[in-house]
């Protein structure tokens, strides 16, 4: 499976250390920056991991700001993008249980590097249920 992942400035160094976790699980990632902890703008960073997701390069995205919140705004603004802005693993599994999310954003100065491992992994191991949730998602993508 193939992986995004962006940050800004603030969530440069956890960036890091999620990439050598979803290696170490054997996930292909896709790192669309920044690079260094030089302050940037996270628009810029959410917009370019995200259309990796909707053009189908990757088949998810992690995205990581200070809070998490302004770089997950800005991802869904791309047409096709369902990121959710979560804190901890239980909400994470249920972005894509009933939601189908295909981002996943979260703050480095808000949660600490173990809880954010656990975010991710319970990101990618929900499985979308389909079913009653399909008219949802149907709703939000009108």
């Amino acid at each position: 499976m193939k992986i995004a992942i962006g940050s800004d400035h603030g969530g440069f160094e956890r960036k890091e250390a999620i990439i050598q976790h979803l290696k170490e699980k054997k996930y292909e990632v896709v790192d669309v920056g920044t690079h260094s902890k030089d302050s940037v703008d996270y628009p810029e960073f959410g917009h370019k991991a995200a259309e990796k997701v909707v053009s189908g390069e990757c088949e998810f995205g992690i995205l990581i700001c200070g809070s998490g919140i302004g770089i997950g705004i800005a991802a869904n603004k791309i047409k096709g993008i369902r990121c959710a802005t979560v804190s901890e693993p239980y909400s994470a599994m249920l972005s894509r249980l009933h939601n189908n999310a295909n981002m996943v954003s979260f703050g480095a100065r808000i949660i600490g590097e173990d809880m954010s491992k656990a975010v991710v992994d319970a990101f990618l191991e929900g499985e979308y249920e389909g079913g009653r949730h399909d008219r949802r998602i149907q709703a939000i993508e009108k």
